[in-house]
C-alpha cells in the first residue's frame, strides 16, 4: 500500500510541474484532490479494511494529501507571480497606495481661521445653544415682539407643548443672543468675546442664501469704546483674512440691538466689482452687520451705558470663502460633493 501511495504522489507531482494556467490547475486538483480522485476513494474505503490496517492506511493518505495540497499551493504562487511579470504593468517595488486621509470642511476652516484671527486680537471664544429661547434670541436684543425686525428673522420654532402662538423656543436666528448670556453671566466688563455657531432662517435658497448657515458673533464692552475701535478692529480683520489689496466698504445700516449701525462689505471676488448674479450686479458682498451695542441691550444686563460703552458684530462665514475663492453659489458647500470639497 505504501509503494502504491507513492507512485500515486509522484504521477501527480509529475503532472503538476506540467500545469501553466489557472484552469489546468483547478483540473488538476479536481482530479487529484476531488471528490472524485483515487486519494479521496482510499479514504472513502477505509472502512472496509481490517481494523490493524485502517489506521496506518489512513494516515500514509492524509500524508500524501498534506503533500499534495502543499504542493498546490506553491504552484499557484509561482503562476501567479509569473503572470505578473508577464503583463509587465505592475512594479512589486512600488510603495503600497497610502490611505486617504480625511479633511475639515472648508467651512470649519474659516471659522477656525477667524477664531484665531479675533484670538490673536484678544478676543476669547465662547459657544452657546443653537436652540434657544425668544427671550434671548429677540426680546433682550432689543427686537420686542412687535417690532418689524423679526420679519427678517423668521426662524423655526420648536413645539416645547404650548400653543403654537405661545411658543418661546426656536432654533436661533443669529448668535447675538450670547451676547446677553455672556454678559449676564459675568455682568463686570471688560468683555471681549466671539462666538461661532450655526444659525437658522426659514427664507429662500439661492445663489448667496439658506436656511442653515455659519455666523461668527463678536463682542467688546468697555469704558471709552468707540466707532473707531471698531471700524479699527474690522479692518484689521479684512486685511488679515483677505490681503491688503482687497476693498472694503462701511455703509450706515440698521439692527435693532446696535445704535449706530453698519454693514461692511468686501469687493465681490467673482466680478471685481463689476456685478454678477453673487452680488446682486452690486459689485459689493456684505459679510456683516455691526455698530455699537445698544443701551437697552446693556441696561437689560444691569451695565451702565453711562459708564461703559461696546460694538458687536456677525460676520457670515460662508460668505467669506465664495469672497476669497470666487466661488459663485453657497450651495456648493453642502451639496457633499467631494470633486468641490478636495480643492479646499
Amino acid at each position: 500500500m505504501t509503494e502504491s501511495f507513492n507512485t500515486l504522489k509522484q504521477k501527480a507531482l509529475t503532472e503538476l510541474q506540467g500545469v501553466d494556467s489557472a484552469e489546468a490547475l483547478e483540473s488538476w486538483r479536481v482530479a487529484w484532490l476531488g471528490k472524485k480522485s483515487e486519494l479521496t476513494a482510499v479514504l472513502r474505503g477505509l472502512g472496509t479494511l481490517p481494523v490493524e490496517e485502517r489506521k496506518a492506511v489512513g494516515a500514509q493518505a492524509n500524508v500524501v494529501r498534506e503533500e499534495l495540497e502543499a504542493a498546490l499551493e506553491a504552484r499557484e504562487s509561482e503562476l501567479a507571480n509569473a503572470q505578473m511579470s508577464m503583463a509587465g504593468d505592475i512594479d512589486i517595488t512600488l510603495p503600497g497606495r497610502p490611505w486617504l486621509a480625511g479633511r475639515l470642511h472648508p467651512v470649519t476652516r474659516i471659522v477656525n481661521e477667524i477664531s484665531d484671527i479675533f484670538s490673536s486680537l484678544g478676543f476669547s471664544i465662547v459657544e452657546g445653544p443653537e436652540v434657544e429661547l425668544d427671550r434671548y434670541n429677540f426680546d433682550a436684543l432689543n427686537i420686542p415682539k412687535e417690532h418689524p425686525a423679526r420679519d427678517t428673522m423668521q426662524t423655526f420654532w420648536v413645539d416645547d407643548g404650548a400653543p403654537k402662538e405661545a411658543r418661546h423656543t426656536l432654533l436661533r436666528t443669529h448668535t447675538s443672543p450670547m451676547q446677553v448670556r455672556f454678559m449676564e453671566k459675568y455682568k463686570e466688563p471688560p468683555f471681549r468675546i466671539v462666538v461661532p455657531g450655526r444659525v437658522y432662517r426659514y427664507e429662500a435658497t439661492d445663489a448667496s442664501h439658506l436656511p442653515m448657515f455659519n455666523q461668527v458673533e463678536g463682542l467688546m464692552v468697555d469704558k471709552d469704546v468707540s466707532f473707531a475701535d471698531l471700524k479699527g478692529t474690522l479692518y484689521e480683520f479684512a486685511r488679515r483674512f483677505f490681503g491688503p489689496n482687497r476693498k472694503v466698504r462701511f455703509r450706515c445700516d440698521f439692527f435693532p440691538f446696535v445704535e449706530p449701525g453698519v454693514e461692511m462689505a468686501i469687493e465681490c471676488a467673482s466680478c471685481r466689482g463689476a456685478g454678477c448674479r453673487v452680488c446682486g450686479n452690486s459689485g459689493w458682498l456684505e459679510i456683516l452687520g455691526a455698530g455699537m451695542v445698544h443701551p437697552n441691550v446693556l441696561k437689560g444686563v444691569g451695565i451702565d451705558p453711562e459708564i461703559y460703552t461696546g460694538f458687536a458684530f456677525g460676520i457670515g462665514v460662508e460668505r467669506l470663502p465664495m469672497l476669497r475663492y470666487g466661488v459663485d453659489d453657497i450651495r456648493l458647500f453642502y451639496s457633499n460633493d467631494l470633486r468641490f470639497l478636495r480643492q479646499f
